[in-house]
């Protein structure tokens, strides 16, 4: 996804989980106790993917992270009235600043019925109200014993043809192609502009848990990513000399940051594996690892659902950006 420099040096699922980002927090209420410490998958006007993660501070005041289609979790105003949370999520278009407010109740235990109002700067309502849908996610599961989990076959993903993958959006820029065992996508014209280029997913789309490995090959101001399932972006980008953060090489994007900067200078190959198991990932980046078997929050910007009980492809993202990618196997995770 494309950088912002915005809590470079933190990964959002550790700040969530310690409750320090403060937003404008609702007054203490009972209702509050109904959403303490709850993570919602969204599904958005459209059919687009969200998130909303929630912490009751100790004085009962709630904090709220919103992940609203693209980009990565952020801060966003949180209150209860009449038993209903309100979240605010604003953004700028040109010099105007606009904003939706949603409002969702508990309906039984794990769904929220939503909705949201489009106002402009004003406070005026800039179109109808929507309604949508999210569903309670369920607690993590313990931290996987990753020396006792079985692996089968290699799948290898990249071969001598493009008959394993497929391309998102047949309508834009086609910039990939193979040659040599190398995946390549070139979005940057000759002359330095660049073209609106298409993501490209696995034609096979039933992974579960698995391990991922490859090598990356990324130019000097380049930025891609490789969706686990469709569903959590690992970073590709060139960032080289920059110090850790949770949207720079090998980070779980907008989530956990690497723990150590060990990538390579842009246009020399990079080394990738990554462990997806029981909601837990592990990122070995250049021999070292970067992500140590963490927990995963949820989906990232740009997944293809924000329900993470599904099995889903793997998908690359090539909409703006030039990156090369070869020896890409999984190995999926044998269940006993």
């Amino acid at each position: 996804m494309k950088l912002i420099p915005f809590l470079k040096t933190a990964g959002l699922g550790a700040l969530l989980a310690a409750g320090i980002l403060n937003c404008v927090a609702a007054g203490a209420c009972c209702d509050s106790a109904a959403f303490a410490g709850s993570r919602w998958a969204l599904t958005i006007p459209g059919g687009g993917i969200g998130w909303l993660g929630l912490t009751q501070k100790p004085d009962g005041k709630l904090d709220a992270l919103l992940l609203w289609s693209g980009g990565h979790p952020r801060p966003a105003p949180v209150a209860l009235k009449d038993g209903a949370l309100v979240v605010t999520r604003e953004f700028k278009r040109g010099d105007k600043t606009f904003s939706d407010v949603i409002t969702a109740k508990i309906e039984g235990k794990d769904m929220l019925a939503l909705t949201v109002r489009h106002l402009d700067d004003t406070g005026a309502e800039i179109r109808k109200t929507e309604t949508f849908s999210g569903r309670r996610i369920p607690d993590l599961p313990p931290r996987p014993d990753l020396a006792k989990v079985k692996f089968g076959a290699p799948v290898r993903l990249i071969g001598d043809t493009l008959d394993n993958w497929v391309v998102m959006n047949p309508k834009a820029y086609n910039g990939w192609t193979l040659k040599d065992g190398v995946l390549s996508n070139n979005v940057v014209q000759p002359d330095g502009t660049k073209k609106h280029g298409t993501n490209l997913r696995t034609r096979a789309a039933d992974f579960e848990d698995f391990r991922i490995s490859f090598e990356v090959n990324m130019p000097p101001k380049s930025n891609s990513g490789v969706y686990l399932r469709g569903i959590y972006e690992v970073q590709m980008a060139d960032t080289h000399d920059q110090p850790p953060g949770y949207l720079n090489m090998g980070a779980l994007y907008g989530r956990i940051a690497p723990g150590a900067a060990v990538e390579k200078a842009p246009g020399e190959w990079q080394t990738v594996e990554t462990t997806l198991v029981d909601r837990h990932i592990t990122v070995v980046l250049n021999g070292t690892t970067i992500i140590d078997n963490q927990p995963v929050l949820g989906c990232t910007g740009g997944a293809l659902t924000s329900d993470e009980f599904v099995p889903g492809p793997i998908y690359l993202q090539g909409d703006h950006s030039d990156a090369h990618y070869r020896n890409m196997i999984v190995r999926p995770v044998v269940k006993e």
